[in-house]
């Protein structure tokens, strides 16, 4: 009985010591394409994991957890540029002012310029949010959600023109 418990102890510190590793390791090792990786700056979304990689020159930087579209279809698919940066966007559908805590986009936009079959759409954006909570979920109504910290991050960093491309993979 005392050797059972000794090795169900043993288990569960080798899970807790292990797990996290092997989970930081999966994460270093997210590879970005060769026809990607000559980028100065290069961002990928997965929605599949709902994680947003940012590169410097092919070298994974940092990931975060995003939220995207409530149905699968509203996070477009492909390869985008950010259009634009702005503090304290806007938000037109209801009239919010930027920099309202109500406003749904955070107070930092990253505009995508997403072109698909031929048509061109500003509507689409990297932003903030005013609902931490939704991070990690499909919620939004085709935008990328990011906790206000991170997009912040990535704000003070990124270049207009930089390439985004959004993907569903595999789970």
């Amino acid at each position: 009985m005392r050797l059972a418990k000794i090795c169900r102890v043993f288990i569960l510190l080798s899970v807790l010591f292990l797990v996290p590793s092997v989970v930081t390791a999966h994460a270093e090792t997210v590879q970005l394409a060769k026809k990607f990786a000559e980028y100065e700056q290069f961002i990928m979304i997965d929605k599949s994991t709902n994680k947003l990689y940012y590169y410097e020159e092919g070298k994974l930087v940092k990931s975060f957890p995003v939220a995207t579209g409530a149905k699968p279809s509203y996070t477009p698919e492909g390869l985008f540029t950010i259009h634009e940066k702005v503090k304290n966007r806007p938000y037109y559908k209801e009239k919010i002012k930027g920099g309202d805590p109500k406003n749904p986009l955070g107070d930092r936009w990253l505009g995508l310029e997403v072109t698909i079959n031929g048509k061109t759409s500003y509507a689409y954006g990297i932003h903030g949010n005013n609902n931490e909570k939704s991070i990690g979920k499909y919620v939004s109504a085709g935008c990328i959600r990011m906790h206000n910290k991170d997009v912040h991050w990535l704000y003070d960093r990124i270049k207009t023109s930089t390439p985004v491309n959004i993907v569903k993979k595999a789970a």
